[in-house]
């Protein structure tokens, strides 16, 4: 049975200093949240969890403002331990303004020593320490006040276990080999939390469709999504509400001279004509306007039989490794970032090689696939 942890609920400064005065000593302090996120872009923080023992902490963030004690704890001190990190980390940045550090992500930990690359807490706990966890407050409404006692111990339950885990994959990392790579990437883990909201700039790259646009269109489509992506962040509205990417690659295919012309896009319905439509055709009609040079090179076809033979012979070397490393292949290499370095090798560009430890393990031989198949094409 999964254990009944004390639990001890803050919603005064005073109490959280007092919280935090309590674990300053630990090495080691396991971190959650509980956010709401169905109608705004950022996340509405809710609740935030935090242990170093048998007390779990539940920090009331609806009524409570991060103190100078928790931020100082969150900035520096002893070793922090999140799960699946990336959006707690967005909640914390929202609600106390620091990066956590030092970190580490015992998902990512996970990955490094097992063959699944994205396991959950529960699993996670069930993996290590053999207890089941409860899944019946997963869907919760955690804004809601009072919390259920239920509640409070599905929180309490997400922290409580975690330090343990984490001790247990310190160890097997430690046999083999693999604490520095997990240090390496929390590191760039922490480091991407923290950058500036700018780099949404390439959010156009994650389209897996790119490739089949023009140049002048995939600029179109570039420019729509930075002006999305500042909208929603100004207007706090979730994407979708404003224009999904379905919808903005829609129109940068087409590239409407005129209100009619975009109103006759797939998925285009009248509200975003009259809200939008002037600032739409205003974007496609600047990207008409841009003399060829200054267009980005799309990517290359995945369809073209020099594309598809280079980039097999890189999922050859990914797997490889992984098989070798007993972990998934996506974890050493993303398959976008595959993709990059066979598009960089047939236009005679430099080559996105991996760094950090993936490209000790890889960077050599993927190189090698890649003049091999030039050799004999």
């Amino acid at each position: 049975m999964p254990l009944t942890p004390e639990i001890r609920w803050i919603d005064t400064p005073e109490a959280l200093d007092a919280a935090c005065a309590e674990v300053a000593q630990a090495d080691v302090i396991a971190l959650d949240t509980e956010f709401f996120r169905e109608r705004t872009f950022y996340p509405v923080p809710a609740l935030v969890q935090f242990c170093a023992g048998d007390t779990a902490y539940l920090v009331d963030p609806t009524v409570l403002a991060c103190t100078d004690t928790f931020r100082q704890l969150l900035g520096e001190g002893p070793l922090k331990l999140l799960h699946a990190s990336s959006e707690d980390l967005e909640v914390f940045a929202l609600w106390s303004g620091v990066t956590i550090a030092p970190l580490v992500d015992t998902q990512i930990a996970q990955a490094l020593i097992g063959e699944v690359p994205s396991m959950g807490y529960q699993k996670l706990v069930e993996f290590w320490i053999g207890e089941t966890l409860p899944k019946d407050e997963t869907r919760s409404n955690w804004l809601e006040r009072p919390l259920s006692e239920t509640q409070k111990t599905y929180a309490a339950l997400d922290v409580i276990y975690l330090v343990a885990v984490w001790r247990a994959q310190r160890e097997s990392l430690l046999r083999h080999g693999r604490l520095e790579w997990l240090e390496e990437e929390c590191q760039q883990l922490a480091e991407q939390a923290s950058r500036d909201t700018q780099s949404y700039g390439q959010w156009y790259l994650r389209q897996r469709q790119l490739w089949r646009l023009s140049p002048r269109q995939v600029e179109a489509y570039r420019r729509l999504t930075i002006w999305r992506e500042g909208e929603v962040r100004r207007r706090d509205l979730p994407r979708g509400w404003l224009a999904s990417d379905k919808l903005l690659y829609a129109i940068a295919e087409r590239m409407p001279d005129n209100r009619y012309e975009l109103a006759e896009v797939e998925g285009v319905k009248p509200p975003l004509v009259k809200r939008e439509g002037d600032t739409l055709l205003r974007l496609v009609r600047e990207t008409k306007h841009l003399d060829e040079a200054d267009l980005p090179t799309p990517p290359w076809s995945p369809m073209d039989a020099a594309f598809k033979k280079r980039h097999k012979a890189l999922k050859k070397v990914v797997a490889n490794e992984a098989e070798s490393l007993g972990v998934a292949p996506e974890l050493l290499l993303r398959r976008r970032d595959m993709e990059a370095l066979v598009g960089a090798a047939l236009r005679g560009e430099n080559l996105p090689l991996p760094g950090g430890w993936r490209g000790e393990r890889l960077a050599e031989r993927l190189e090698k696939a890649l003049d091999e198949t030039v050799v004999s094409s």
